[in-house]
């Protein structure tokens, strides 16, 4: 395996973290302004209590995503700084925004509900403009002859744009209401565990169809890309497998509590699903990080710059992994923080 093909996989690797992880917590906002007027579910309660601790960890990979950019692929950052700067400045600024009244969210009780709203819109905005990065690397709309220029206009009337966008947005949904199906159930707050558990079973099969709109439409747009998908379409077979694995997992008779559904297997499943689709469309988009201009031998660092900061992340995740595991693990067992009345 080539110095640049490792660096690319540890930039996707992070990427498709930042992903799953982004995409629970941004759904999560959303959950808690649909239903912070229904108190009597509680499910409100549930989305904030997991959104609380996991939007700062979840920022740490967004920072990890743009140093491995800069670090490992110099010669391709200008590239992608200058095409996505109008979306890129976007998505900061909704950051930013976000993440501040996730703050004052905590010490003004009352702009509460205001603080709330921002935070749900956001919650959708942001996966929305995040995942139109995709479509802008395939090519067709940036001009390599003018300085590499974002074709706006050609790109916001693209059927692929929105088939992502609208794979986005159902994603978020989609995988931030199974996991806070899963964390009510071990909350043992029923009630919300239900609202969560419906929420999954609509967003779901629209989360699928926004897929198959995407492979439609790719088809015809970034036709490249599509071939080489389809050489590894058992990998599609088998991530659609998966899906029907954790559709299965909230169909199951109930439990001896009398409660349906197995929230965890379909956190797994889903997840395991993403993964597989993700390293297709990864894998078919080699070598190109922007089609067919930058790739990721053109846009790679010096051989002794990436064994410098290759060692650096080994040494930086060795550190910060079992972390992770420890936060998580308290984060889902703590039974005083699960459990907390208000």
């Amino acid at each position: 395996m080539s110095q640049a093909l490792i660096a690319v996989s540890i930039l996707w690797g992070f990427v498709f973290i930042y992903a799953v992880m982004a995409t629970m917590d941004f759904g999560a906002g959303f959950w808690s302004m649909v239903y912070m007027r229904k108190e009597k579910t509680k499910a409100t309660n549930i989305a904030n209590r997991y959104l609380s601790p996991t939007w700062e960890v979840t920022n740490t990979f967004i920072v990890a995503i743009v140093v491995a950019v800069y670090s490992f692929f110099p010669g391709a950052a200008y590239s992608l700084g200058t095409v996505l700067l109008i979306p890129g400045s976007m998505i900061l600024l909704l950051l930013a925004l976000r993440s501040a009244f996730l703050v004052f969210s905590h010490v003004a009780d009352e702009y509460r509900t205001a603080l709330t709203i921002i935070s749900g819109i956001t919650g959708i905005l942001i996966p929305g403009l995040l995942i139109s990065v995709l479509p802008i690397s395939h090519g067709e709309f940036v001009d390599f002859e003018n300085g590499q220029t974002l074709l706006i206009g050609k790109l916001f009337t693209s059927p692929n744009e929105y088939a992502f966008i609208a794979f986005a947005v159902t994603s978020t949904l989609f995988l931030s209401s199974i996991l806070l199906a899963d964390y009510s159930k071990v909350s043992k707050e029923y009630d919300a565990y239900k609202v969560y558990r419906r929420d999954a079973m609509i967003t779901g099969p629209l989360s699928l169809v926004s897929a198959l709109f995407i492979m439609i439409t790719l088809k015809n747009e970034a036709s490249w890309l599509y071939t080489k998908m389809m050489d590894d379409v058992w990998l599609l077979v088998l991530s659609l497998l998966g899906f029907l694995v954790a559709g299965f997992a909230l169909y199951v008779p109930k439990d001896k509590y009398g409660v349906k559904g197995m929230p965890r297997i379909a956190v797994i499943a889903i997840t395991l699903q993403y993964m597989l689709a993700s390293f297709v469309y990864g894998k078919a988009h080699l070598p190109y990080m922007i089609y067919p201009e930058v790739t990721i031998q053109s846009g790679f660092t010096d051989p002794n710059s990436f064994r410098a900061v290759f060692a650096s992340y080994i040494v930086g995740f060795l550190i910060l992994f079992p972390g992770f595991v420890y936060f998580w693990r308290l984060f889902m067992h703590d039974k005083k923080y699960l459990r907390q009345k208000t």
